[in-house]
């Protein structure tokens, strides 16, 4: 099982925002700088953000971005959904029969890999940019 890149960076990309857009609407350029992300993949990852409604632009010379909802309200699991991110620990689909290995049965331990999923995606249901919000808060301190 494997996030990639672009799931990881709209989510540190929306907790940057979030800990920044109650002052202004915030420019990718700043989240980019922050971050360490490719400039041309953050407008990449917004385009896909916004289109699903997480976050809204605003034009102008103060312009950027801005979340659509409130940190409490956007779970990982929107954001991943958002950007076509998959948590996936098989290859196979739940419905088939037929299993990841190719074979007509699925592997002795499909049950395992798929509670796993399960609790991972749960895991990520719960999960909110405030939460991410106060752990980064009481890092600091």
């Amino acid at each position: 099982m494997k996030l990639t890149s672009k799931g990881r960076y709209a989510v540190m990309a929306l907790v940057d925002l979030a800990r920044f857009d109650n002052i202004n609407p915030v420019s990718l350029r700043d989240i980019s700088l922050r971050q360490g992300i490719s400039l041309d993949y953050l407008e990449q990852i917004f385009s896909k953000l916004k289109k699903n409604q997480i976050v809204k632009s605003i034009r102008g010379t103060q312009g950027g971005y801005v979340l659509s909802k409130k940190p409490n309200e956007i779970k990982l699991n929107n954001i991943f959904h958002a950007v076509d991110e998959k948590v996936k620990t098989v290859q196979c689909k739940k419905e088939s029969k037929k299993g990841c290995n190719g074979k007509a049965t699925k592997c002795v331990t499909h049950n395992l890999w798929d509670e796993l999923e399960t609790h991972i995606n749960s895991f990520f249901e719960k999960k909110s940019l405030e939460d991410l919000l106060k752990e980064n808060i009481e890092r600091r301190i």
